[in-house]
């Protein structure tokens, strides 16, 4: 059946935020870690998120499902890959890296969650696989080197890129786990997502008192507040609601494609609102990291 715009138009607007709210957690996390430290920035932000999907959970099924022991166990490990893990290495990344490049550096999940597809579901390569996973390596071996693909190939890699690579290994492992317990379970992604927020904000809950910024809330100056707001009800509760509801409307691969605009986003608002100058390396990068996916993920029908 064909999808005609005028009768999803809604639909598609939503998707559009959806990569405009991806992009913004960058620029809110560049923020954030120049401003809190790495646990009570993630814990803050998962506290609003968790607080906001329950309420949404409870108004669709009247409470919130109950989960088995061996569910818990699943989910449990979705906390500590997709809630803790991939933010602790987001925040820290983000104190080394500009919010530019490591949308850049980040937009290699979808290659590497191909992988790892093969090597968990036996899923077969083709040639539009093998093409996007190469192209988008080079994108991010460009972001990350600046130009200079020698300094890879020595070892000479920041501190801040490996520790966004780390969010990448992280979010695969998370994406790959989250679809074993879907299926096996049948449980609703938004149950999920929901329960893997509320353990990872109780897992950082804490670190970050050990911090010693919670008490110093009230301090907070605007610029953290409205940080919080975009990371933790607009780039988590909203951009996963308006998602699924896009891919329940026009399907995952129509609404899939947004995706590729997050990286395009983040760069824009970080050169408009952080100031970051745009350099050919990062420009290149950038070209071959969404050309990969885009290929990767939508190969031309014969």
């Amino acid at each position: 059946m064909r999808i005609v715009w005028k009768d999803n138009y809604i639909t598609y607007i939503k998707l559009f935020l959806v990569a405009l709210f991806f992009g913004s957690t960058y620029i809110s996390g560049r923020i954030l870690s120049a401003n809190l430290p790495t646990f009570t920035s993630a814990f803050l932000r998962f506290l609003l998120a968790s607080l906001f999907l329950s309420l949404i959970v409870i108004k669709i099924f009247g409470r919130i499902p109950t989960l088995t022991p061996q569910e818990i166990y699943l989910v449990i490990f979705l906390a500590l890959t997709g809630v803790v893990g991939y933010n602790l290495f987001f925040f820290s990344g983000l104190k080394f890296v500009t919010a530019s490049r490591a949308s850049m550096i980040i937009a290699l999940n979808p290659s590497f969650i191909t992988l790892l597809s093969a090597l968990v579901f036996k899923e077969r390569f083709n040639h539009f696989n093998y093409a996007g996973i190469f192209l988008s390596l080079i994108g991010v071996s460009i972001v990350i080197s600046q130009g200079n693909l020698r300094e890879i190939f020595l070892g000479k890699i920041g501190y801040g890129e490996l520790l966004l690579l780390g969010c990448v290994i992280c979010w695969s492992s998370f994406t790959i786990m989250g679809k074993v317990v879907m299926s096996r379970f049948n449980l609703k992604p938004i149950v999920v997502i929901t329960y893997a927020c509320i353990i990872g904000t109780l897992i950082l809950a804490l670190p970050a008192y050990l911090e010693g910024q919670i008490k110093n809330m009230r301090e907070f100056t605007w610029e953290v507040w409205i940080s919080l707001i975009v990371l933790g009800l607009f780039g988590t509760v909203l951009a996963f609601i308006w998602f699924y509801q896009g891919v329940e409307e026009i399907g995952p691969s129509r609404a899939s494609i947004f995706i590729n605009l997050v990286p395009v986003f983040a760069t824009l608002i970080a050169v408009l609102i952080l100031g970051e100058k745009l350099s050919s390396s990062l420009l290149i990068g950038a070209v071959l990291v969404v050309s990969g996916v885009y290929i990767n993920n939508y190969p031309p029908k014969r």
